[in-house]
């Protein structure tokens, strides 16, 4: 009898054993959980702000050009930018201080301007590229008399770094612009057409001079 009862104590000793030891474990489990979930909260926190923090500079530089300066107009006519124009080359758009522009930073890729005529807007950071390499870029509105657009292009697809496309956004009809240089003509006829071909397709303003007009971006 005494025997039995002792074989009773032991058996529950070692089941209290075994639960103490079961709950030891699950306590374990519920830390190393709990410790996991830590680190999985943090590292999204960590990584939501980086997001944040990454837009914004995307917003940033998308909403802001590095240039500084303004036109002075010539007595030419020919409005000439005074100030610096940021050359560096962005993924992101720009914000220009002037349509069209005429310089800062540029998307990487030209567009072509081996006497590329575009009957669509292109993108402003391809075409101030172009201007980099010393093209002149003929742009146009609705306003434009279709007699002139059709001359203007006839002229640009015979002139080696110099391009063409519409800018509904621009003040005037048709405008011409250069690295760092800009003017209104009154049509294809205007002689000004001709003197700022001149002046400006690979002049003196070109910030990279015999730099390519073709293996770029074209429409």
């Amino acid at each position: 009898m005494g025997s039995a009862k002792k074989s009773s104590a032991a058996r529950k000793a070692r089941i209290e054993e075994m639960r103490r030891a079961e709950q030891a474990r699950e306590r374990r489990a519920r830390i190393l959980t709990i410790g996991a979930a830590v680190v999985v909260v943090g590292a999204l926190v960590a990584g939501g702000v980086f997001l944040v923090r990454s837009q914004k500079d995307d917003s940033d530089s998308a909403s802001n050009d590095k240039s500084a300066g303004r036109f002075v107009t010539g007595k030419d006519g020919v409005k000439k930018w005074e100030g610096t124009l940021a050359r560096n080359h962005v993924t992101k758009s720009v914000s220009y201080p002037v349509t069209p522009p005429v310089g800062g930073d540029h998307h990487p890729v030209w567009m072509n301007c081996n006497g590329d005529v575009y009957t669509k807007e292109i993108n402003n950071t391809n075409a101030v590229h172009s201007l980099e390499h010393g093209a002149v870029w003929v742009t146009y509105n609705s306003e434009a008399a279709e007699e002139d657009v059709d001359a203007l292009a006839a002229k640009v697809r015979k002139t080696p770094y110099t391009l063409m496309s519409p800018v509904d956004g621009q003040k005037d009809p048709i405008m011409l612009s250069a690295w760092g240089h800009q003017r209104t003509v009154k049509g294809a006829d205007d002689p000004a057409v001709d003197t700022f071909f001149a002046q400006f397709v690979q002049g003196q303003q070109t910030p990279e001079p015999g730099a390519a007009c073709t293996g770029g971006l074209a429409e």
